[in-house]
């Protein structure tokens, strides 16, 4: 079958490796794509924002029998609601569920609710009873926008003054826009943090292997927040006493939780965990592959990945054996000099040769002239495979050491955390 793959990221260029791999997969088309994507699918320029738009185009070409819809923005705003209503096979969830990302407030409520464990929390639409409350709060605390904000919208927050300008920067200065209108103020919890993406189709859930990301810009995690420096892959402490833990006490639930608010969740949902001395609790929930954790997965994949998307569009999750190769695998994202600010686009990319194992995932890369560019703050990710993670990140390494491009930065200590923390 042909199929299309929505969005045009790293993200989606891993998607789309893995589904390449597929019998099943003929044509694959990407909008819009990347630099990266269009080596292996036929971009589309169409705004994958805007619902009408997708469908119309997905009504004029009837050899797609597929859409993956990858990113939280169109997840949000309907797209898969918009091509169900025609009669097209979507894999992603739809609106009513995208909110358990969309909303900040809507995920820690239903957490609340349902006595899924996460944070003690806050949520504030009204700068000056926000402001009077973090005047008056635990310290350290956390700050969330509420809304979409690419993964940057949550602020670590060690002292009363920073937590001050944080909700001024989020709910007057607009610095994530729209998303900042609400603000949930959030207990700060201490300990290793774990990404387990899940696929579900609102009933079975079957976790993929664990990742673990770096979201500060620098080294020893300094620095801003970002949508994310690098992964690895598995997490070395998420033992199977945690996994059941957190099957029993979180992910079933949490399914269970958006079948009884009318938000049936089908598609792949993302639990952000944190291991704090209480036990596992959620950090927040994705709807969607992460970015760059699903770099780290997909290549430790050994069963057919579209397969599994059509399993969990027909709600037959339970009938399809998922299975994982052994090791380890490792992703250094490569960035733009002042990411996650300012950044200028255009730079030109030089890469060496690489060994045949190394895959390079494009995010923010152009063509311009004939030549490979960037064009955007996360440029690519470099992932490699080995027994260890230890060997995995020296693949990584290496190979990163051979690509180049004027302002180019990346973190040196991927896939070095939580090495001593105990496995459970």
């Amino acid at each position: 079958m042909n199929v299309l793959v929505i969005g045009n990221g790293g993200r989606e260029h891993a998607v789309i490796q893995a589904l390449k791999k597929s019998p099943k997969v003929e044509k694959i088309y990407a909008m819009k794509g990347n630099a990266g994507i269009a080596q292996i699918a036929e971009c589309v320029d169409v705004n994958y924002c805007d619902p009408k738009a997708v469908a119309d185009w997905v009504d004029a070409h009837p050899d797609v029998a597929f859409t993956v819809v990858t990113p939280d923005d169109p997840l949000a705003l309907g797209v898969v609601d918009e091509l169900e209503s025609r009669g097209h096979k979507a894999f992603g969830p739809n609106k009513a569920a995208a909110q358990i990302e969309a909303s900040k407030a809507f995920s820690k409520n239903l957490m609340k609710k349902y006595g899924i464990p996460t944070a003690a929390y806050e949520i504030f639409d009204d700068y000056e009873a926000a402001k009077a409350y973090v005047e008056t709060c635990d310290i350290p605390v956390v700050l969330k926008a509420d809304g979409l904000a690419l993964g940057k919208g949550v602020l670590i927050c060690m002292t009363r003054e920073e937590a001050l300008d944080g909700i001024k920067e989020m709910m007057l200065d607009k610095k994530f826009g729209s998303a900042g209108n609400k603000v949930v103020v959030e207990e700060f919890l201490e300990g290793p943090e774990v990404s387990v993406l899940s696929f579900t189709d609102g009933k079975t859930v079957v976790p993929m292997i664990t990742s673990c990301d770096h979201k500060r810009a620098k080294d020893n995690d300094e620095g801003l927040n970002t949508g994310g420096m690098g992964t690895f892959s598995p997490a070395p402490f998420y033992g199977e006493k945690t996994a059941k833990e957190v099957m029993e006490k979180i992910m079933l639930p949490t399914v269970k939780a958006m079948q009884a608010e009318g938000r049936p969740f089908k598609g792949v949902l993302y639990f952000g965990l944190m291991k704090t001395k209480k036990g596992m609790k959620v950090i927040e929930y994705n709807s969607r592959f992460g970015d760059p954790e699903t770099q780290v997965v997909l290549p430790m994949l050994k069963t057919d990945l579209m397969e599994i998307f059509e399993a969990v569009v027909d709600e037959r999750l339970d009938e399809v054996k998922i299975e994982w190769s052994d090791g380890a695998c490792v992703c250094v994202v490569l960035a733009s000099g002042g990411y996650p600010e300012a950044y200028e686009k255009g730079k030109e990319i030089t890469i060496g040769d690489l060994e045949k194992d190394i895959v390079v995932v494009h995010a923010g890369t152009a063509i311009k002239d004939g030549k490979l560019v960037t064009a955007g703050g996360r440029v690519m990710g470099v992932c490699a495979k080995g027994d260890t993670i230890e060997d995995a990140r020296k693949k990584a390494y290496a190979a990163a050491e051979k690509i180049s491009f004027e302002g180019m930065y990346y973190r040196k200590d991927i896939g070095i955390k939580y090495r001593d923390v105990e496995r459970e």
